[in-house]
C-alpha cells in the first residue's frame, strides 16, 4: 500500500510541530522532537535494529528549514544541525499511524538507558 501524499505541509514554529494535511482535509501534527528521534538517517537508525543510536536531549529541537526532495520525500533541517535522512511520504505516514506505540517505546528505551529528553547543555561524543 502506498501512503497518501500530503496536499499541504506547514511548520508551526511556536509549537514545534509539523502539520501534514491530506486530500479530504485529514490533518496530523507531529512534534519535531518525535521526527528528530525517529529520523530515517543511518546516523539515527544505524544499518540495522542492533546499531540504532538512542537520541537523547531532543525535547526542544526545532526546524531550520524543510525542502521537498522530488515527489516522494521531505528533507528536514533540524536546528541541532541534523539534516541527513529523507522522510518519504510512506515513512511520514507510518510515523503518523504508529505515533503512540513509537513514542511509548522511545520513552521506555530512554528510561532503561537512564537518559532524558532534556538537553544536557553540552554534547558528549563517544569515540
Amino acid at each position: 500500500m502506498t501512503a497518501p501524499i500530503p496536499t499541504r505541509v506547514h511548520y508551526h514554529k511556536k509549537d514545534r510541530e509539523l502539520e501534514l494535511t491530506y486530500e479530504g482535509g485529514e490533518s496530523y501534527r507531529l512534534p519535531v522532537e518525535y521526527l528528530r528521534v525517529f529520523s530515517p538517517s543511518a546516523e539515527v537508525r544505524g544499518h540495522g535494529p542492533d546499531t540504532a543510536t538512542l537520541q537523547v536531549g531532543k525535547k526542544h529541537v526545532g526546524l531550520k528549514d524543510i525542502t521537498q526532495t522530488g515527489r516522494y520525500a521531505l528533507k528536514l533541517h533540524f536546528d541541532d544541525g541534523h539534516d541527513s535522512g529523507l522522510f518519504s511520504w510512506d515513512y511520514l505516514y507510518d510515523l503518523i499511524r504508529r505515533r503512540e506505540a513509537n513514542w511509548a517505546d522511545y520513552l521506555r528505551r530512554l528510561e532503561e538507558a537512564g537518559a532524558s529528553r532534556e538537553p544536557l547543555g553540552i554534547e558528549i561524543k563517544q569515540l
